[in-house]
């Protein structure tokens, strides 16, 4: 039988339904919306005039795997508690994506590496803004160096984009707990929303702090990349907002905030704008043993626009070409240079190769 079809498991969601637009201008009517809310993925199908197709669905209990007999590809857009359904894809052959940025889900799926091998699959995680894009640029920042020592990944979300329900909980819920990392081959432990560092974002935004935050690629990178200290740092455009977290999370308040009410109020703040910003910033050495510091930055709008296209660039890849079997973080298989020009709609990169102002590789 002739394996043709896409499914995206919560493809009616706000970056499902970019998905799936964008992979139905391929290939339509082999894109499938797909979960257990039939009548949401019946009303998207019918506003893409059935070039998008409903599937109801629902990973959390048992699946008929016979309507997945013709699928290619599954992309999941929503978080699930284990890898059951992960695993009966890998099972059946089908290549698998994942948007999740919970890194205790990804490591349970990397589990599952040696059984998607054996079944003819590939496995693409950390795929979106960060985990992610984050990812690829720090590929890229330590490909500029002959040895690199250390990383620091800044993130800052604008509070003006719609980043729904669940993004707010979840980054509630890490910002009041501590996490675990692997720095120069010890574990240390470390407070969400502290150590706060200040980053220069340019001359619109100019200076602001950002605090550590348990994202999932400053522990993937450690392992990916053989980068013995990495850190990600997370500021929101309100310096207000920001700081009153920090503030919050440092008298131990913020534990103790119920997260109804935390979720309401970020919910209802729309100040700033729709921006995201990343900035990665790697320190090593040159052949000559010289110390040098490598940075880049990009920018854009609307996290869920540019997550959906890196998503769709990587389905489109994985739909079209042969990858190594296995499960595998998007660095590992792919290169910034060769996505960025796929996502210049979405995303402004600040090149220093480009701009000789740019004091982007600094001597120490």
């Amino acid at each position: 039988m002739h394996r043709n079809h896409i499914v995206v498991i919560g493809g009616y969601g706000h970056v499902g339904q970019k998905i799936c637009t964008s992979l139905a201008n391929k290939y339509p009517g082999k894109v499938y919306a797909a979960g257990r809310n039939k009548r949401k993925a019946e009303q998207f199908s019918s506003s893409t005039n059935g070039r998008v197709l409903a599937l109801e669905i629902d990973v959390t209990k048992d699946v008929d795997w016979t309507l997945f007999e013709q699928v290619r590809l599954i992309i999941v857009c929503i978080d699930q508690l284990d890898t059951q359904f992960v695993q009966g894809c890998l099972e059946r052959g089908i290549d698998y994506i994942d948007i999740s940025a919970s890194y205790s889900f990804l490591s349970s799926i990397e589990q599952l590496n040696s059984h998607a091998i054996e079944k003819g699959a590939t496995g693409v995680l950390s795929v979106g803004l960060a985990p992610g894009l984050t990812n690829l640029l720090s590929r890229w920042i330590k490909e500029q160096l002959y040895s690199i020592e250390e990383l620091n990944i800044y993130i800052m979300l604008g509070m003006g984009d719609d980043h729904g329900k669940a993004a707010i909980e979840w980054t509630l819920h890490n910002a009041r707990t501590d996490f675990i990392q692997w720095i120069h081959g010890q574990q240390e432990q470390v407070a969400s929303f502290s150590s706060g560092k200040k980053v220069f974002w340019g001359d619109e935004i100019g200076w602001r702090k950002a605090y550590r935050f348990n994202f999932a690629d400053q522990h993937v990178l450690s392992r990916t990349l053989h980068i013995p200290k990495v850190s990600t740092r997370l500021s929101l455009d309100s310096k207000l907002v920001t700081e009153s977290m920090a503030w919050l999370r440092r008298r131990g308040w913020l534990m103790y905030m119920p997260l109804s009410l935390g979720v309401t109020l970020l919910g209802n703040i729309k100040m700033g704008d729709p921006l995201y910003m990343v900035k990665v910033e790697g320190r090593g050495r040159t052949a000559s043993g010289e110390g040098l510091q490598v940075e880049t930055m990009i920018k854009g709008e609307y996290e869920a626009n540019v997550t959906a296209a890196v998503t769709s660039y990587i389905a489109d890849s994985l739909y079209q070409f042969s990858h190594p079997k296995g499960i595998y973080h998007i660095e590992q298989l792919f290169a910034w240079e060769e996505i960025y020009p796929h996502l210049k709609e979405e995303v402004f990169w600040v090149d220093p190769n480009q701009n000789h102002h740019d004091k982007s590789h600094i001597l120490l």
